[in-house]
């Protein structure tokens, strides 16, 4: 419960006093003490199954086979160049990678998302030339990108 005094015209912050409630009897079982243990009838039955479990993420079939980057613009776009290879029993699309930028010496600069909405066939590769996956410091030397997400087609 939030309570909360109202204050005059005055410049004064305007006090909150919480209220908390206390337990003071224990919880009851919801099974009857009078009940032996084993007596109740099996909280499954009549119950329809279980669903199967569901397929590992379409991401997980994803793999970056080969990747690379230029500058483009005056040198603050970032121009990635991906090899995406599918192993998955079905197509997926809108994929979602990651690109961390670094500094020659390893030191993290900055990171870029960007989803690419095109498929990639079931059990097949395509490369993706010279996306714009945004903006990135001048200094920046190296990149690394990895998948994030994505569907089933």
């Amino acid at each position: 419960m939030l309570l909360s005094g109202h204050g005059s015209s005055t410049d004064e912050e305007e006090s909150v006093r919480l209220a908390t409630a206390a337990i003071t009897e224990p919880l009851q079982s919801p099974i009857p003490e009078n009940v032996e243990q084993g007596s109740l009838p099996n909280s499954t039955a009549g119950l329809a199954p279980e669903a199967p479990p569901l397929d590992a993420a379409p991401v997980n079939g994803l793999k970056i086979s080969s990747q690379s980057w230029r500058r483009g613009g005056l040198g603050s776009k970032a121009l990635v160049t991906l090899t995406l290879r599918n192993g998955n029993d079905y197509a997926v699309k809108d994929i979602e990678i990651f690109c961390s930028f670094a500094l020659r010496d390893g030191s993290h600069l900055t990171d870029r998302r960007r989803m690419i909405h095109e498929t990639v066939n079931m059990k097949s590769r395509k490369t993706f030339a010279q996306m714009h996956v945004g903006f990135v410091n001048v200094n920046a030397n190296q990149t690394k990108c990895s998948l994030v997400t994505a569907s089933r087609a």
